[in-house]
């Protein structure tokens, strides 16, 4: 049997010259490159494929959008991608997004209020079909995506939004747990290494640090506010390690900044936990391989993915918002001196 010869198209490769190659309808190729609705024989696709190979035909993504009234692509605002909690997070989101048939476009605020904003702008000027976004503010400026009207998730929100579908957990809860565990190991001097942000409400980890201490009859241990990275951690350590009343535990309010805690101590000669416990929030990866090992809250991060994509998705069906907590739990290492 001899392969047919046919002639090469004349510019952009179309649906109709791999339905003309394949010897099909333009119907079975749009099954066979959109994965259905309808089923296509293994043969049938086989040819199809080869088609595609051949011709070096490309879907029409904008065409398909605007065929659809859909771009098929959610935008994602997260501070910092290179976090390993955020690109982690991204991960899982881009992972459940794939699983609804859905493209992730991924930007970075850097923790800055005007870049935020200017992200936000681009992703609605590219007609996304929602966008979801780990803000710097409790309450951030939406104004171009309601204008555009596409829905929007919040994320890292322990509060309820009102107007606004969100995600979150329960950061005060968690960071009770944390510092009620190093109470547990006899530290009446806890320290606290802060995280700073843009908003004026006090962060849930540093209430939660706060009525822990209290509920134990204890008084507060010195705090020192930084960023939510390594360096910013490195800062705070050295700070508390050069207070006139140095702790003897230290709560980080994220596993980035206890990296950079850890690496402080080390330097000041101090051996963890023997002289100074530490526990963090987040439990990323990274928190596993330090030494030693960090004691951390962790958040479920596929399941919150998961929520906030579905809830993306059910806010462009006009389903009405919710606000949705998820719990924490503690996963206990060295770092807080447990064996």
């Amino acid at each position: 049997m001899t392969t047919p010869v046919v002639q090469a198209p004349r510019g952009p490769v179309t649906r109709k010259d791999v339905a003309r190659y394949a010897g099909v309808s333009t119907a079975v190729v749009s099954y066979v490159v959109n994965g259905g609705p309808k089923k296509v024989a293994p043969a049938t696709e086989a040819k199809v494929q080869d088609a595609i190979r051949v011709l070096g035909y490309r879907p029409n993504a904008a065409a398909r959008a605007l065929k659809l009234g859909s771009s098929e692509t959610i935008g994602l605002v997260i501070p910092d991608n290179s976090n390993p909690f955020f690109s982690f997070f991204a991960h899982a989101v881009e992972d459940a997004a794939a699983e609804l048939g859905y493209a992730l476009v991924l930007s970075n605020s850097d923790g800055n209020l005007a870049k935020e904003r200017r992200n936000i702008r681009n992703l609605a000027a590219r007609q996304v079909d929602g966008v979801l976004l780990a803000s710097v503010l409790f309450e951030p400026d939406l104004e171009s995506l309601e204008t555009a009207d596409i829905p929007s998730v919040l994320l890292n929100q322990e509060r309820d939004a009102p107007g606004f579908n969100s995600i979150g957990v329960d950061l005060a809860a968690g960071a009770r747990m944390a510092v009620e565990h190093l109470i547990g190991h006899g530290h009446t001097n806890i320290g606290l290494a802060m995280g700073t942000n843009v908003s004026s409400s006090t962060d849930g980890r540093e209430l939660g640090w706060r009525e822990a201490l209290q509920a134990a009859g204890l008084p507060e241990g010195p705090i020192a506010y930084s960023d939510f990275t390594r360096p910013g951690g490195y800062s705070a350590g050295q700070r508390l390690l050069a207070s006139v009343n140095r702790p003897t535990a230290i709560f980080a309010s994220s596993d980035m900044q206890a990296i950079g805690l850890l690496r402080a101590v080390h330097e000041a000669g101090l051996a963890v936990p023997g002289e100074i416990a530490v526990a963090s929030f987040d439990g990323s990866l990274e928190a596993e391989y330090s030494w030693p090992p960090l004691t951390t809250v962790e958040q479920p991060v596929a399941e919150m993915a998961e929520a906030a994509v579905a809830a993306l998705v059910g806010a462009g069906r006009g389903e009405k918002p919710r606000h949705r907590i998820f719990p924490t739990k503690l996963h206990i290492r060295q770092s807080c001196g447990c064996p």
